[in-house]
């Protein structure tokens, strides 16, 4: 089982949502028995609480179900998973300090944009449903390269 964490700060907008997009990703691939997805915050703001109501919203306009606790990023994630995705660069030098050292397995998740290589995906907590959608495009299309790119590091 090749097991994925989606990583951004409260646990309750963009990684709650990567995680249910990216499950309806392996879903539609048939790829649900090989691959497991999850997601964390840096912070512990929000732990045990689903997520913002707006997550939920833009996931379902999309037909996309959000089933998610929020929980917070800890070092043994690092032994647990196959690959650590940052929503941002301030989240994943939090992921490093956190881990105590650098990884191979912590990536960005713009880094499998095409049209936004090595940014960040904005935290829409403080916007309106505008920034949600833009969220959700932005980890539709980095999800599909992302895919693309585990099924070729592992032949499935």
């Amino acid at each position: 089982m090749i097991k994925i964490l989606f990583v951004c700060l409260g646990n309750i907008c963009r990684s709650p949502l990567a995680e249910a997009v990216f499950k309806k990703k392996l879903e539609i691939h048939g790829l649900d028995d090989e691959i497991f997805a999850d997601s964390a915050g840096t912070a512990n703001y929000h732990v045990g609480e689903t997520p913002d109501p707006r997550t939920i919203e833009i996931a379902s306009k999309h037909g996309i179900p959000v089933n998610h606790r929020g929980q917070q990023f800890k070092k043994h994630h690092l032994n647990e998973f196959d690959y650590l995705l940052a929503m941002d660069h301030s989240n994943y030098r939090n992921m490093e300090i956190e881990m105590g050292t650098d990884s191979d397995k912590l990536l960005l998740m713009r880094d499998f944009d095409p049209q936004g290589k090595g940014q960040d995906v904005p935290d829409p907590w403080y916007g309106g449903m505008n920034g949600f959608e833009e969220v959700y495009q932005i980890l539709d299309r980095s999800l599909d390269e992302f895919l693309t790119f585990i099924k070729k590091a592992h032949d499935l």
